[in-house]
Parts: C-alpha cells; structure tokens; sequence
C-alpha cells in the first residue's frame, strides 16, 4: 500500500489456468475515433453511477433493457419525457469514448487511486516459469506488462486507454525494458490463435474474452484472471464485468485444467 492513495482491500476471485491440449482454431496504433467532451462524460458519469448500482441481471442485459431501465430512473427524478430522450440519444451517441476518457484520466493521474505494483496474484503464479510471449488484455498504465518485461518475457498489450498505453511505454522505457503494444478495444485486437504462453486478465472482465483466449492460448500456455468477488459488492459499487460469483470463473473456462483458484481478501 506504500504510496498509494485510497487503496482498497477486497475479497477477489483468482485462477490461473492452463491449455491442456490442442488449441482450435510492435503493433501498430489504432484511431479510436474524437475523444468525448466534458458534458458527455458529465452525462456518462451520471449513468455509470446508476448502473454499478443496479441488479446483475440489469448490468448484463441488453442495451434496450438498460436504457429503458435508466430512462425510468430518470423519469423518477423529475425528468421530461423529452429530457429523458435527449439524454439516452446522448448515451448511444458516445458509445464507450466516455469511459475510455474515464479511464485515460484515472490511469494518468498523477496522484494513482489504485495498486501500481504488478498484481500479487500473477507475480506469484508466474515465479519460476520459463518467460514466453505474454498478453496483457486491458493493460492500463502497465503494471502488470512491464513487470513481465522485466522477467524476460516477449511481453504484449493492448488498452483503448491511449494516453494511459503511452504512460506504460514512457516507463517502459525509463526502466530500460521492451514492451509492445496496441491502442484498440478487445473487439478490434488482433488475438491470433495459439499465439500466448501466458494471457492476463487483471480486473478486465473474463466472460467475454474467453473464446478469445481459448483460441489464442498456445498448448500448455496459462491464463491468470482476477476480478471482483460478489462478496466485494457489498461494501461498494463495482462493474458487474469485473465481478465474479463463486466458481463462475472456473465454469467460463471449463475447457482449461486449473492450476490454482481462490477467493480471497486482497489488494488488487
């Protein structure tokens, strides 16, 4: 926690996992389209709030359900039928720029509100295995990407973050170490099929990955996930992506071997 300001503790599901058999069948930088405006992440900000708060079965639905379920809440909060138009219009319109700007910001602070040092969970997992080419899926400001760097794997990522991606090659090359990588949302990346040795997801979601990740897992390769405990979500707000229900991890990718899984209270 040294250094760190308003860390949290909280009860995390981790697993680390391997390809136990055949896998079925520097990057250049991508334009993710204008950055959004301070009244669209005014506007998303507002939503997202809303939305941690909600049922699972609400953050996992559709686009129709949440917008029709927001347009009530807003509704309840004196909201014209017309306002209510104007803002879920609104809502569409930025798609996901907002949290990208969201998340530019957080990784890019000068003063971080999150754990900087490599995820406890994939430094211990990884200790003694021989480097290969790693993927760091949502990389951020790094952490995770360079701190394999520096145990010699070939190590890669990918974030739609750019100024957080550029923040993470800025450092990288600070601490003398080589790291590829790629500005692109999880849809736009380019995940190869048995193309990983190691393949991390580290508070990025995991459900709607894991086709990728099975397909690109090479035989023997391993897949280290932490995410949110439900537990968690009794004491704070958190994005239903990143939060697992116990041994959900384990059903999403039943098709790997597990070589370690715990629930447990810790810093992510």
């Amino acid at each position: 926690m040294k250094g760190v300001v308003s860390m949290f503790v909280a009860v995390v599901a981790s697993v680390a996992l391997t390809a136990i058999g055949p896998v079925l069948a520097s990057a250049p930088q991508t334009s993710l389209g204008p950055k959004a405006t301070a009244e669209e992440v005014q506007i998303y900000e507002a939503f997202r709030a809303w939305l941690t708060k909600q049922p699972v079965e609400v953050q996992q639905a559709d686009d129709a359900v949440v917008f029709q379920q927001y347009g009530s809440e807003l509704a309840r909060q004196g909201k014209t039928e017309k306002d209510v138009a104007a803002i879920t219009t609104s809502l569409r319109a930025i798609g996901d720029r907002a949290e990208i700007e969201r998340w530019n910001q957080i990784l890019t602070a000068p003063k971080p509100t999150f754990n900087t040092a490599p995820n406890t969970f994939l430094v211990a997992i990884t200790n003694g295995v021989k480097p290969g080419r790693s993927l760091d899926v949502g990389m951020g400001q790094g952490r995770n990407t360079i701190y394999l760097a520096q145990q010699g794997w070939d190590s890669n990522g990918f974030d739609p973050a750019d100024r957080a991606v550029a923040a993470a090659q800025d450092q990288a090359r600070k601490l003398g170490v080589k790291i590829t990588t790629q500005v692109a949302r999880a849809e736009e990346f380019d995940w190869g099929e048995a193309k990983w040795d190691l393949i991390v997801l580290s508070y990025v979601g995991a459900r709607e990955f894991a086709a990728n990740v099975i397909r690109a897992l090479r035989p023997g390769g391993m897949v280290v996930v932490e995410g949110f405990h439900r537990d968690a979500t009794k004491s704070r707000s958190i994005g239903g992506a990143v939060v697992f229900d116990t041994n959900e991890l384990l059903q999403i990718f039943s098709g790997l071997r597990v070589v370690q899984y715990e629930d447990a209270a810790a810093v992510g």
